[in-house]
């Protein structure tokens, strides 16, 4: 993107998660995850006092599993390095290495904005919405998002073992949070 805007990234103190559930027979058996994308970056131009326009990257590989609730005994190092490797084959991270969202509409809203736009995941691009809240933490803003992303709506079969028994729930949520300085 051209223009006065803002770029956040994960070194900017911003955080972009993923989190995941379990269901089936077996589902006491599972963790529901947290996992957070180290590389990222959002831009944000803006018209004027307002951002007219979004597009955030995030590179597939740079998922890392960050805490599990639940399961049949605590999610510890090496769990958490196979249900990263687990979630690298579901996303086929070396085929579909980036995941993208760039908006055609940005629209105000009581608490932030809505942002409308295209989701790439997969491969497969697809229509999605976010609705940003925006609070005023006096020297800063804080932002935040959270959306449901269905994962079979972007060619990808949700995670499974035991024949099917235990299985990562179809429906991810994806959270935002960062907070920025105010403008002069």
């Amino acid at each position: 993107m051209t223009g006065s805007g803002y770029t956040f990234t994960p070194s900017d103190d911003c955080r972009l998660q993923l989190h995941t559930g379990v269901t089936g027979k077996a589902s006491k058996m599972g963790h529901r995850l947290t996992i957070a994308v180290t590389r990222w970056r959002a831009e944000v131009e803006w018209s004027g006092d307002r951002p007219a326009g979004v597009e955030l990257s995030a590179e597939v590989d740079s998922i890392d599993v960050v805490g599990g609730e639940g399961g049949v005994t605590p999610l510890l190092g090496p769990e958490k390095a196979i249900a990263r490797s687990n979630a690298l084959k579901t996303f086929d991270a070396d085929r579909f290495p980036h995941i993208g969202f760039r908006t055609h509409a940005v629209d105000e809203t009581d608490d932030g904005y809505r942002l409308s736009g295209t989701l790439e995941i997969h491969g497969v691009s697809r229509e999605h919405t976010v609705d940003l809240i925006v609070e005023d933490l006096g020297g800063s803003w804080g932002l935040s998002a959270e959306t449901v992303v269905r994962q079979s709506d972007f060619g990808i079969k949700p995670y499974s073992q035991l024949m099917g028994a235990m299985k990562v729930v179809d429906d991810v949520t994806v959270g935002f949070a960062a907070q920025r300085p105010k403008r002069d």
